[in-house]
């Protein structure tokens, strides 16, 4: 299964990811920073999931509608940094999606995670990440899921997977930086978290309008059950 996960600036990268879609032959799409009055309900095979409510720039998800039924989906307040609580930038910081493949009836839950900004702190964006794994889990039992998106976690990583992989998360990062708006500032803000599923590459993709490079998830959600 092939994931895309794509910040657009504000919206700005909108008009890149119809292309971004054919080219990568997408199963799922999770953006964020869309404007949500500005969707498509449908873009090329993708079909529109759901998208955030309470904030304009949030988070959508695209599906390909003729190989997977969407089963359910859900948006989730986490907890707030200063600048959320000053700047109000985004209330819903997480949206999932529960499709079921058609072809081997086989579901699967894809989480479209964006964590607070670079002014709070990592252990915050831990807290937020705990935070999203327990709603997914809640909301798809024992079901293989990714999480997807801007995690705003360049470094001190390894103690990030640390504390994921207590709860039996995996984190998988890009092959190559994803954040690149300022000539000496890069970083991996953009990668995948998994359980029950086998996350098997996640490719930084050439950048576009926006300062994060689109990333390419290819995922196996059936291999881990089927070893169960």
């Amino acid at each position: 299964m092939n994931i895309v996960s794509y910040n657009l600036r504000k919206h700005a990268a909108i008009g890149e990811i119809e292309k971004l879609a054919e080219e990568t032959d997408v199963d799922v799409l999770c953006l964020q920073e869309c404007d949500s009055t500005d969707l498509r309900d449908q873009v090329g095979h993708l079909a529109l999931a759901d998208y955030t409510k309470a904030n304009r720039l949030g988070l959508a998800i695209y599906y390909r509608s003729d190989a997977f039924q969407l089963q359910a989906t859900r948006l989730f307040a986490l907890r707030k940094s200063m600048h959320d609580r000053v700047m109000a930038p985004a209330h819903e910081r997480l949206l999932a999606a529960k499709l079921l493949d058609t072809r081997n009836d086989t579901e699967f839950l894809v989480g479209n995670f964006h964590a607070a900004p670079l002014t709070a702190s990592n252990s915050l964006r831990r807290k937020q990440i705990a935070t999203a794994h327990d709603e997914l889990r809640i909301m798809g039992p024992g079901v293989p899921t990714v999480m997807v998106g801007d995690f705003n976690y360049p470094w001190f990583q390894g103690n990030l997977r640390e504390v994921m992989q207590e709860t039996g998360h995996v984190m998988t990062r890009s092959d190559g930086p994803t954040y690149t708006r300022y000539k000496y500032f890069t970083g991996h803000f953009d990668f995948a978290t998994s359980v029950h599923a086998d996350v098997l590459s996640v490719e930084a993709l050439p950048q576009g309008i926006s300062d994060h490079h689109p990333i390419l998830v290819v995922a196996d959600v059936q291999r881990e059950r089927a070893a169960s």
